[in-house]
């Protein structure tokens, strides 16, 4: 039986480009389910504050709580001088444990202009 050489050859470019199709779909697919998971390990503290407290409280509270393991305060807004700046504080916990986490809590009750945290993961957060 003869084989006409460029059909073999032809078939051999298919079967390489859908090998190649398939790498990188499966590339697409791992980069996409990384970025889900990151999203999915997302955790915050939010602390809330009672009304009247002032700006250089809220500051305090910030720097010092920020100290505990694992915790890590949000950016400042780049406003400070807005009524709205800093009406609640955003703490990523998404590192801590229970045990820095309870620090975090601690920290936040030796200050009385703190009303209130609320621990939120990405499970609560809309989208």
């Amino acid at each position: 039986m003869r084989v006409l050489p460029d059909v073999v050859k032809a078939r051999q470019r298919r079967r390489l480009t859908a090998a190649g199709t398939a790498a990188v779909a499966a590339v697409a697919v791992l980069a996409g389910c990384s970025q889900f998971n990151e999203a999915l390990g997302q955790r915050q503290a939010i602390v809330s504050f009672r009304p009247d407290t002032p700006l250089s409280q809220r500051l305090t509270v910030r720097s010092t709580c920020a100290k505990v393991p694992a915790v890590t305060a949000q950016p400042l807004p780049s406003d400070l001088n807005s009524p709205y700046a800093l009406q609640q504080l955003t703490f990523r916990i998404d590192h801590a444990s229970d045990a820095d986490i309870a620090r975090l809590e601690k920290c936040l009750a030796r200050f009385p202009a703190v009303a209130g945290v609320t621990l939120q993961d990405s499970t609560d957060m809309g989208g």
